[in-house]
């Protein structure tokens, strides 16, 4: 069994005013800046007990420790899984990802996810920005959240497509199901997220935390539940969930959000990614691709009365 490694530094009088990543690169030359600032971002480094930003000045005596991840050696290899694709051409895809399948490989799923089907479907033509692990992948959705991805095959497409994510230029809408009536025909919800300090497995709510803005517009309620329809307009992990329960409707079938002891036991969020629009990275197109949700989240608005 593998552990995490976690290592302790005590800021010296010639690190004054040093940045805790450029601080932690020179302490540990074997891990990238650019690795350790990721690190950083996932809370995984504390001063003094801390969690602080990448650009936080050092002071004499500061306390400074860093939880280096074990590593794990991942399978990527091309899977004949089935796979519903959308669109696609020489330079990106569209592909629909099932409810239950994981995006790419990580410790405890290492094989049948997105990249293994992705890898068998597009005969290996994906882009490399993202290394042997993520091919191809420019944004994710959870293991339970159904719905459209964007999928680069060229490393052009992706550095294109990667910008749109950056400025909020791309069309991204879900769907969801929630807990209790919203009570407004739409709402905003601008909470900064980051990881949970208590439990770095969830995010949450964080003063200092990443802006995340979702608009919400209610598609209709009824019995203690509602149907609605989320836009992102920043693309925080698990925003949707978060925001959601933070405004007490969090979705229904949430293991890690929801409610202890929900009413109705589904297990997995009723989230769908239905639509998605951008600009084609080439022939500078707009492109929208919608699909719809599925059967399990169809039945559980018809068993609720949100539709007819």
């Amino acid at each position: 069994m593998t552990l995490e490694n976690i290592k302790k530094f005590i800021a010296k009088e010639n690190d004054v005013m040093k940045r805790i990543d450029v601080f932690l690169s020179e302490n540990l030359p074997d891990l990238s800046r650019s690795y350790i600032q990721n690190l950083i971002k996932d809370n995984m480094v504390m001063v003094n007990m801390k969690n602080e930003k990448a650009g936080c000045r050092l002071k004499e005596n500061d306390q400074i420790s860093i939880t280096i991840p074990a590593p794990v050696t991942l399978d990527t290899r091309a899977e004949d899984i089935p796979l519903e694709i959308i669109y696609q051409d020489d330079d990106l895809a569209v592909v629909y990802k099932e409810r239950g399948m994981v995006v790419h490989p990580a410790a405890g799923n290492y094989h049948s996810t997105l990249v293994n089907a992705l890898m068998h479907h597009m005969d290996g033509k994906l882009s490399s920005i993202n290394g042997v692990i993520r091919p191809g992948i420019v944004h994710r959705i959870d293991k339970d959240t159904s719905g459209l991805l964007m999928i680069a095959k060229s490393d052009i497409a992706h550095r294109s497509l990667s910008a749109q994510l950056k400025n909020h230029s791309i069309k991204r809408e879900y769907t969801l199901i929630c807990y209790n009536e919203l009570k407004e025909d739409s709402i905003t919800i601008d909470r900064p997220i980051a990881r949970n300090p208590k439990n770095r497995l969830k995010m949450a709510i964080v003063e200092d935390g990443k802006r995340a803005v979702t608009h919400i517009e209610m598609i209709s309620s009824s019995k203690g539940f509602s149907y609605a329809k989320a836009t992102l307009e920043t693309g925080r992990t698990h925003q949707i969930r978060v925001h959601m329960a933070s405004v007490n409707h969090p979705l229904l079938g949430d293991m890690i959000y929801g409610p202890k002891t929900p009413k109705l036991k589904i297990e997995g969020q009723l989230l769908h990614a239905g639509t998605i629009g951008f600009v084609h990275p080439v022939t500078k197109e707009y492109m929208e691709f919608y699909k719809e949700e599925p059967e399990i989240f169809r039945q559980m608005l018809l068993k609720l009365s949100l539709i007819d």
